[in-house]
């Protein structure tokens, strides 16, 4: 029996337990398992690994990509450069962990068919893990990127009220890596002046639950190109089960 799984702060509604298990019905997977593992602080992560003999593989979630790394005996060269970490691999005999980012891949994937000239510049809403594969995606595509957050710490992020006509009229490709508008508060969007928004924009929201956030809706009522998270979340965990089931 394999045991798989995914750590965070509050799972009750992850993506990742009901795709992996449907996965496994679907394509006749048998003796594994996938759990969640619900923990209040990162100092927890060793001890799941010893509880637990049979982990071969987790997934890292909100608010532990970046904390978790200090933990992991080593780190893929990709992760290492974003700083962040959501799929862990444990060797079976050693229990040895080796960290990745999927969230690269998926993101990556998920945006490319939908990139138009005019999108040279972004904007990435909020500074957490996943933030930073967005930024290292980006980079790599040749896009001008500048984060937005509550309380920026420095000249390479913007505050909210600093996002003026000049900047959402120059930067048409918005990506929100924040919570606001995820289920169960679906009433909360991002403080930005939707109004300003055209369809020469492109919103892309990493939330895919609801299926359209009210930032997306924002966003369609002035034509511009909307995509939600669902299909950056199917590829990063194809490209997971990947990861966990090479062999070296």
């Amino acid at each position: 029996m394999n045991q798989y799984g995914l750590i965070g702060k509050t799972l009750s509604h992850s993506f990742s337990k009901k795709y992996f298990e449907a996965k496994f019905q679907k394509e006749n997977i048998q003796d594994v398992t996938y759990e969640n593992f619900e923990i209040n602080s990162v100092e927890k992560f060793p001890n799941i690994i010893k509880e637990n003999p049979l982990l071969r593989g987790l997934n890292v979630t909100i608010p532990y990509k970046t904390s978790i790394i200090p933990f992991l005996d080593e780190i893929d060269a990709t992760a290492k450069k974003i700083g962040a970490v959501n799929t862990i691999k444990i060797d079976p005999v050693t229990k040895k962990t080796k960290g990745f980012n999927t969230d690269y891949y998926g993101f990556k994937q998920s945006i490319k068919p939908f990139l138009e000239n005019q999108h040279q510049r972004a904007l990435i809403l909020g500074t957490g893990g996943v933030s930073k594969a967005v930024y290292f995606v980006l980079h790599e595509l040749g896009i001008s990127t500048v984060y937005v957050t509550r309380n920026p710490t420095n000249e390479t992020a913007l505050a909210y009220n600093d996002v003026d006509k000049n900047i959402l009229q120059t930067h048409l490709l918005i990506i929100n890596t924040t919570p606001l508008g995820m289920y169960p508060n679906e009433n909360e969007k991002p403080a930005i002046d939707y109004h300003l928004l055209t369809n020469q924009h492109l919103l892309f929201d990493l939330i895919y639950n609801p299926t359209e956030t009210l930032f997306l809706k924002e966003g369609k009522k002035r034509n511009t190109a909307t995509i939600n998270g669902l299909s950056m979340l199917k590829l990063q965990a194809e490209k997971t089960w990947e990861i966990w089931n090479e062999t070296a």
